[in-house]
């Protein structure tokens, strides 16, 4: 990056003066100021401030003002020429993005796009309009099989009210700026316009946060079901000698000396300094990486996950959410049995009934309208905790769905079957978040045999390693399928072919999602044009695209 960035302000300099007199440069610039200006005023000052994106703590200029931001891009002015320099960088990224569109647009090919569920903490969008989303939370995903303790993405979730004032203008241009290149665009996390998975800023892991917007349970709710309301025994950590000793083993007479004080109830409650995730996170950011370190912590994370409900801000101690797998939670297990059963009832209401009608209405009040703005076909990632509203919103409106093999949304089924899939969806044996087909092959043999025994039809034992020849197998019940899109990920169109796929199937992973310290590293082993000379290969696999129907 630090080369580029050199070899880049060396073009400026030799540039300049050509693409800004340019008809074309001037057209673009009119077309796309209203972001263009400020998103280069934000490259200035983190510039400026030893790199950092991060605003606040920026000496001047941390909170927008368009008075200042329209002084220092002031064409006489001494910043002028260093703003500048990330106009013709978008300039040429453009022209780059647009002529390789064009050619794909030439050769017949349909370009997707896609449009991220949310924003950067600290980009520009945040520091330009921090109104339009909710600062103190963060949004994430429920625990699942592939998460056990949740997903915090760390980004602000949306003010959907205030986005709707004028609206949805934010999203609009969005729209319109990629329909410059994209004949369709993927909605990441689709179930976000529903709602949201939030993280209040004092939690951690993605287990602290609860669906928001979502109709909360209210005390006089639990006087209807019998249930005695204790807001400490339900809304506080439950910690007992017992606790300590399980969780923490040899450090638990560490953990009492230094973490938690006895309380009036006969129990334990945590320290004032250390009573937070993001506290106990703080407090050993720090410290030596030892297996002492790691069980503390990770034992005082679990300490404060181990509650029944969190309750809603501001709501002085009526209305509440139900903390997710409540019923697999050390304080949920030590209540007696009555309570446990009414408790349950109330918890499988509160996610699975009462919502429903709710989560739909919220998403009505805001996909149609995106829809109407822009004629670029729309596909949703709708992968996770579906409610049950989704596939009918979805389908009213036209947006395709996303089908997984491995990821079904019948419950009842381990796998998804291609042949099953509905025409207005999209469907991928792995994607982006996922191991490849190779990589999933060797995660769990058991699993791996009833998949290959039922959903290949194949006789007898399933191959240790995923053979080419099954690969292949994979990859065209999915190109054979009713579904209006079958996508692949390279990794898993090589696979087809023992020659030229990666040897090591581990080293296709492109993201790990529960990991939120993970970045996209994945780079292709083979460059393009040893791909073009793979005459044999793409033969193959032209034909299997045409015959196909696709």
């Amino acid at each position: 990056m630090k080369f580029k960035l050199i070899m880049l302000r060396e073009l400026y300099d030799s540039l300049r003066d050509e693409s800004f007199e340019s008809k074309d440069y001037q057209t673009f610039f009119e077309n796309n100021q209203h972001w263009l200006v400020p998103y280069a005023a934000f490259c200035y000052l983190r510039d400026q401030n030893n790199g950092t994106s991060h605003f606040d703590q920026w000496k001047s200029n941390g909170i927008y003002d368009p008075r200042d931001v329209q002084k220092l891009s002031n064409p006489r002015s001494k910043t002028y020429n260093d703003i500048a320099f990330y106009y013709f960088i978008q300039y040429h990224l453009h022209l780059q993005l647009k002529e390789a569109a064009d050619y794909a647009h030439k050769k017949g090919v349909v370009l997707k796009g896609d449009i991220p569920i949310g924003i950067h903490r600290y980009g520009c969008d945040a520091w330009v309009e921090p109104e339009l989303y909710r600062m103190c939370m963060q949004a994430g995903a429920p625990p699942d099989d592939f998460a056990v303790k949740g997903q915090n993405w760390g980004f602000p979730t949306y003010n959907w009210k205030r986005m709707q004032e004028d609206g949805f203008a934010w999203w609009l241009k969005r729209f319109e700026q990629m329909s410059n290149y994209f004949d369709a665009f993927r909605i990441d996390h689709i179930l976000g316009f529903f709602r949201i998975w939030s993280i209040p800023m004092q939690g951690v892991e993605g287990i602290m946060g609860y669906f928001v917007p979502a109709i909360p349970v209210t005390v006089a709710e639990f006087g209807e079901k019998g249930i005695w309301f204790d807001y400490y025994r339900y809304c506080k950590p439950y910690i007992t000698d017992d606790i300590l000793n399980n969780l923490f083993g040899i450090y638990a007479r560490r953990v009492r000396n230094e973490f938690v004080v006895s309380n009036e109830f006969g129990r334990y409650e945590l320290e004032m300094g250390t009573s937070t995730q993001r506290q106990v996170e703080e407090y050993f950011a720090s410290a030596d990486d030892t297996d002492e370190t790691r069980t503390i912590k990770q034992g005082l994370f679990d300490l404060i996950s181990n509650v029944i409900l969190f309750e809603e801000d501001a709501s002085e101690r009526d209305k509440f959410h139900f903390r997710f797998g409540m019923d697999g939670k050390i304080s949920f297990q030590h209540l007696e049995w009555n309570t446990q059963q009414k408790l349950k009832d109330l918890y499988v209401d509160y996610f699975f009934r009462r919502q429903d009608h709710f989560w739909e209405k919220e998403a009505m009040n805001k996909l149609p309208y995106l829809k109407r703005a822009t004629n670029m076909l729309v596909c949703g990632e709708d992968l996770g905790m579906v409610p049950h509203c989704v596939p009918e919103v979805m389908k009213q409106l036209g947006i395709l769905s996303l089908e997984i093999q491995r990821m079904p949304k019948v419950t009842t089924k381990e796998f998804f079957h291609p042949n099953d899939a509905p025409y207005l969806s999209v469907v991928t044996p792995s994607t982006h978040d996922m191991s490849t087909i190779r990589g999933w092959w060797e995660e769990d043999r058991s699993r791996t045999q009833r998949f290959y025994n039922n959903i290949l039809g194949q006789q007898g034992g399933a191959p240790y390693f995923c053979e080419a020849w099954v690969n292949r197998a994979i990859v065209l019940q999915h190109l054979y399928c009713p579904a209006m899109w079958s996508i692949f990920q390279l990794q898993d169109l090589l696979g087809m072919n023992e020659k030229i796929r990666r040897e090591n199937p581990h080293e296709e992973r492109i993201n790990i999602p529960a990991n939120p310290q993970h970045y996209w590293r994945y780079r292709m082993h083979l460059t393009l044009e040893d791909l073009l000379k793979q005459k044999d290969f793409n033969e193959e696999l032209r034909g299997y695209v045409v015959h196909s129907g696709r």
